[in-house]
């Protein structure tokens, strides 16, 4: 048994996530934990939302809300929509929580104290009727590339030109639309992020294993153009963890706050802290996840991530780990995604273009995304959502192939033998033959697996649920059942068996599923197959079981033209 720490990319506060945003983290992820977990690894799998920054502040003030009030109803509404998807984190955290204060002014006062902090005078946006500066993005107006009227301080979200709030044309506040806006001198704290260049290089360079996508990302940011570049670490901003030196006030930076991608990485370790909290645990339970000195040097660390957020886990994160000084643990490995687009656009969560999260569970359950959106993760290159990709995937893989086995199987047993496992017959040639063909397939799978491969993760198993269709179609019980009833009975036997050996190679992908084919063979046995021919007499005869609801209805074109119609416009 391994130890596996786990983290996805902690999504942001304002509003419900799209799928794309599903994809890119949380859910390929959770598949790697599950598979994990049913191989009798221990794992620590840790999600949070990311409730600090300008996003957060705009999000409440649509809302009519304090901030604060806001993100912890925001958090509530994630945590359930994750936990309707099936997400299994150990502990779902939040970047405000007490915990991620400490640590992140911790990590500061370590940084300041190791010579990796100075203090940087620079010019700001400062709106006089909203007495307060503005950060980039609280900034808007007309881009000068495209003339999109709603451009923001630091990039064109039309274009998606590269900008500075100056580069705007009638440039205005994003909180209250004033353009009596000037620019002044502030003073913010940064990490010399340069100077630990060849560390971090050096460290990135020892991953030879990290997919091309993350380590091609990450020399990019390293050695393009002027290379690695100092970044700001704060902000004039009143929401957010108050600039401190560990437990000691910081002199000058009154008033302000910890930049958000400062403190978002931080509470990997927060919220794994924050889990230990809410079972009443001492820390020594969090720390052997993330210190080296306390237990965690057999710890396999893994980030999932899209590729944007690359750049500040493969330097900025690492940057505060190694400056610390301190024996904290360094991420192992990162998973990282392209993009899933909609339709020949881009999925938007400000825009509101896309399936989000909780009306892609309105119409249907959860499974049906997790299949479809697992077996075409953007790994490789972007991924496309089209209405009638999904709907040829969900009806030929979940329907045709896996639904339509369970269903034939348990019917026929139940008209023939009755709600129980038949006895009779022995093995000939076709099972032999169907046990080793199924003991490759399921070594190829866990290959796949262990490697993060997930789309030939996905191939693989649909590949095994397709090898007991073939064998289904091949010793057709029903004809057999005539002549020889003895083997059909041990026909019908090994299928469902097969049904149980199913419900476990595919719990990580779709787990209610899963549960629901185990609920049928009436079966808690989850034994992964070690043995496969020793799997498939896991049931034996005389073993009771029920024949299941369906367990994929097919999507008519009906059905597909409404949710693509209904899902071409803008979210309000």
């Amino acid at each position: 048994m391994a130890r596996h720490l786990i983290t996805s990319a902690i999504p942001y506060i304002n509003g419900i996530k799209h799928l794309g945003n599903l994809v890119g983290s949380q859910l390929p992820a959770d598949l790697y934990a599950r598979y994990l977990r049913q191989r009798s690894h221990e794992v620590m799998f840790i999600c949070a939302t990311d409730e600090h920054g300008t996003p957060a502040e705009l999000a409440a003030k649509k809302a009519g809300k304090p901030v604060a009030v806001y993100c912890a109803e925001m958090h509530e509404v994630q945590a359930e929509i994750a936990r309707n998807f099936g997400l299994s984190f150990d502990h779902f955290g939040r970047s405000s929580s007490e915990r991620n204060h400490v640590l992140t002014q911790h990590f500061a006062g370590k940084l300041d104290e190791n010579g990796w902090i100075t203090e940087v005078e620079e010019k700001q946006v400062y709106s006089i009727d909203d007495a307060r500066y503005l950060p980039d993005r609280y900034i808007e107006g007309t881009c000068p590339n495209c003339g999109y009227d709603k451009a923001r301080g630091d990039q064109c979200e039309n274009c998606t030109k590269q900008l500075d709030p100056t580069d705007l044309i009638n440039p205005r506040s994003a909180i209250s639309g004033s353009t009596n806006l000037e620019v002044r001198a502030t003073k913010h704290l940064y990490l010399r992020q340069r100077a630990l260049k060849d560390q971090i290089s050096d460290w990135i360079d020892s991953k030879k294993d990290w997919p091309i996508l993350t380590t091609s990302i990450a020399r990019k940011w390293l050695n393009d153009g002027d290379g690695l570049q100092d970044r700001g670490i704060t902000r004039d901003l009143d929401w957010g963890i108050p600039v401190k030196k560990g437990d000691q006030p910081w002199q000058g930076m009154e008033g302000k706050v910890f930049y958000v991608w400062f403190d978002a990485p931080i509470e990997y370790i927060a919220g794994t802290a924050e889990g230990t909290d809410a079972k009443g645990l001492p820390d020594s339970e969090w720390r052997r996840w993330w210190r080296l000195d306390e237990g965690a040097g057999d710890v396999t660390y893994t980030q999932f991530m899209g590729k944007d957020n690359v750049p500040f886990h493969t330097l900025s994160f690492p940057a505060t780990i190694i400056g610390s000084g301190e024996p904290w643990k360094l991420v192992d490995y990162i998973k990282s995604f392209n993009y899933l687009t909609y339709d020949g656009g881009q999925f938007s969560t400000s825009q509101g273009r896309g399936v989000f999260m909780d009306q892609a569970l309105s119409i249907l359950p959860a499974d049906y995304w997790r299949w479809w959106l697992l077996s075409h993760a953007p790994e490789s290159g972007d991924s496309e959502f089209t209405w009638d990709n999904f709907q040829q995937s969900v009806n030929k893989d979940l329907a045709d192939v896996l639904g339509n086995f369970v269903s034939r199987i348990t019917k026929f047993c139940r008209s023939k033998f009755g709600e129980v496992i038949p006895e009779g017959g022995s093995y000939g040639p076709e099972e032999t033959a169907l046990i080793e063909a199924l003991t490759t397939r399921i070594r190829a799978y866990e290959g796949f697996m262990d490697g993060m491969e997930i789309r030939k993760s996905a191939a693989e198993l649909r590949a095994i649920w397709v090898l007991g269709n073939e064998y289904l179609q091949s010793a057709a019980p029903w004809s057999t059942f005539k002549t020889d009833p003895e083997k059909a009975a041990m026909q019908v036997r090994l299928g469902l068996n097969l049904i149980r050996l199913y419900a476990v190679l595919s719990a990580p992908f779709i787990p209610f599923a899963a549960d629901a084919m185990l609920d049928a063979m009436q079966t808690e046995n989850r034994d992964w197959p070690g043995d496969v021919d020793a799997a498939l007499a896991a049931l034996p005869a005389g073993h009771a079981f029920t024949v299941p609801e369906v367990l994929f209805a097919k999507i008519s074109d009906e059905n597909r033209d409404e949710w693509q119609e209904r899902f071409k416009g803008i979210r309000s």
